[in-house]
């Protein structure tokens, strides 16, 4: 199981126990708006979720959406990690936040870490991310992140900006 540390943050991966916080942060407002409707409505829509997306992940690619916990009390405040979509040529982030903990820097530490396990635990040479146009905090997040635009794909009927960023070379700090 992948556990993941940061200065204020613990990366975890979702189980069934989880459906609760799945169940309220796929239907905020900012999750529907910039990631869309998942269908999640009830506790066994967030257990299916979680088992048929992230669990899936895990179990298939050794990587996927992560709980992010805040390490003082455990309290779950959002997910971030690593997905494969079929749609596009390299794994990329994904990460959404309960509204109460959207801009103290979360998405930033937690993606870093998760570009970090990417390049180095999974050894993956380039790691993407989509955003829906407008969504402007993301791509500061992305921004920070060292990724760039790297162009539109068209992905369930609309268009989404790619970022991305390449692993680091091996003589990098040669």
């Amino acid at each position: 199981m992948v556990r993941i540390e940061t200065p204020r943050l613990l990366l975890t991966e979702l189980t069934a126990d989880d459906a609760g916080f799945i169940l309220a942060l796929l239907n905020t407002p900012g999750f529907l708006a910039h990631i869309g409707d998942r269908g999640v409505r009830t506790g066994d829509d967030a257990r299916r979720y979680i088992a048929q997306g992230p669990a899936a992940s895990y179990a298939a690619r050794g990587f996927g959406l992560w709980k992010v916990s805040l390490q003082t009390d455990g309290t779950p405040v959002g997910m971030s990690g690593l997905i494969k979509r079929d749609e596009l040529p390299f794994a990329d982030l994904g990460y959404a936040f309960l509204p109460a903990h959207e801009g103290q820097g979360y998405a930033s530490e937690a993606g870093a870490a998760a570009l970090d396990f990417g390049f180095r635990c999974k050894g993956l040479p380039r790691i993407l991310a989509i955003v829906r146009p407008g969504n402007e905090a993301s791509m500061r997040v992305l921004a920070k992140l060292g990724m760039d635009e790297r162009g539109v794909v068209q992905l369930d009927h609309q268009a989404l900006h790619v970022f991305g960023r390449d692993a680091p070379r091996a003589d990098a700090s040669a």
